[in-house]
C-alpha cells in the first residue's frame, strides 16, 4: 500500500510533467469551461508560461450564467488572461437539428473562432481539458479537436478524471471537487431541435432546483413534447415527492414551459442521453 507521502510525490511528479509538457508548447491558448478539467490545465500553464498562456471561454446559450462566472473567478484566482468569444452555434442548422454529432459542431465552432485569434493575441497551440475517461464515451467534439490540431495534454500524459482531482486539490483550485456540468444543450433529447428557449427554460428550472432544494449532482432533462424529466441521487428522490415541494416544483416547470414534469426513478447518471445512440445502435 503506498504511503500518503508516495501518493504526494506521485501527484507532485505529474504536476510537474504536466507542467513541462505545456511549457514545451511555448504558448497556448486554453479552452475554458471554468470546470475541474480545464481549470487544471490553465493553472498548469499559467505556471508553465505565465502571459504566454490565455483562457478563452466560448459564450453562447449553451452556457449557463452560472458556470460562466465561474469561469471568470477561476481564472482570476489561477492567475492567467481570460478571454471570452461569443460564438454562434445555434446559428448552425447542424447543431440545432441535435442529432448524435450536435456537440461536434459546437466544438468545431469554438475551435473556427479560437484558431482565427491566435495570430492576433500571439498564441501557437490550442489545448483542451479533455481527460483519458472522454475516451470511453460518446465525444464527437474530441473529432472537431483532432480536425482543428487541438491538443489534449492530460489525455497525452495518461490522466484520468481522478487524478484531474487529485492535481486541482495539489494547487487547491476552488473547483476541485466541482461535479461535472456539460453544456446546457447536453440536456436536451436528441431529435429535439435545440433552441435559446428551451437551453434557457433548462438552465432555470435547474437553478430553481439548487436554490430551493440544495441540489448539487443532478439534471433537467428536456424531452420530446417538452417534458421535463428529472435525475436525481436516488437518496434525494424523497425530497422532490414531498408534497409542498412537489406542488411548487410542478408549478415553477410548467411555468417556465415544461408542458409535463417527471422524476426519473433510475436516478443520476452522467451522460445518460447518450443511452439513446446506444439503443438506435443496437436495433
Amino acid at each position: 500500500m503506498c504511503s500518503t507521502n508516495d501518493s504526494e510525490s506521485h501527484v507532485a511528479d505529474r504536476a510537474g510533467q504536466l507542467v513541462r509538457l505545456l511549457r514545451a508548447m511555448d504558448s497556448v491558448a486554453v479552452a475554458w469551461s471554468g470546470g475541474v478539467d480545464s481549470a487544471v490545465v490553465a493553472k498548469a500553464a499559467a505556471v508553465a508560461l505565465g502571459d504566454r498562456a490565455v483562457a478563452v471561454t466560448a459564450v453562447s446559450p449553451s452556457l449557463a450564467d452560472a458556470e460562466r462566472q465561474i469561469a471568470v473567478q477561476e481564472a482570476r484566482t489561477i492567475g492567467i488572461r481570460h478571454l471570452e468569444i461569443a460564438t454562434e452555434e445555434f446559428a448552425r442548422e447542424e447543431y440545432r437539428r441535435n442529432s448524435g454529432d450536435r456537440c461536434f459542431y459546437c466544438k468545431d465552432t469554438l475551435y473556427t473562432l479560437m484558431q482565427s485569434s491566435l495570430v492576433e493575441f500571439g498564441f501557437s497551440v490550442l489545448v483542451n481539458g479533455a481527460n483519458t475517461d472522454d475516451s470511453g464515451d460518446h465525444r464527437p467534439g474530441m473529432q472537431a479537436a483532432r480536425d482543428h490540431g487541438v491538443r489534449s495534454p492530460l489525455i497525452e500524459l495518461g490522466i484520468d478524471k481522478s487524478g484531474v482531482r487529485e492535481l486541482a486539490r495539489y494547487w487547491e483550485l476552488s473547483v476541485a471537487e466541482k461535479p461535472a456540468s456539460p453544456c446546457l444543450s447536453s440536456r436536451i433529447a436528441y431529435g429535439v431541435e435545440v433552441t435559446e428557449d428551451r437551453v434557457r427554460r433548462v438552465e432555470l428550472a435547474e437553478a430553481w432546483l439548487r436554490g430551493h432544494v440544495g441540489l448539487s449532482e443532478f439534471r433537467v432533462r428536456c424531452e420530446a413534447g417538452d417534458l421535463a424529466r428529472i435525475e436525481v441521487l436516488v437518496s434525494e428522490m424523497a425530497a422532490l415527492v414531498e408534497e409542498s415541494l412537489r406542488g411548487q416544483l410542478v408549478d415553477r416547470l410548467t411555468e417556465l414551459g415544461f408542458r409535463n414534469v417527471t422524476l426519473d426513478l433510475q436516478g443520476f447518471r452522467s451522460g445518460s442521453m447518450n443511452e439513446a445512440l446506444v439503443q438506435l445502435g443496437n436495433a
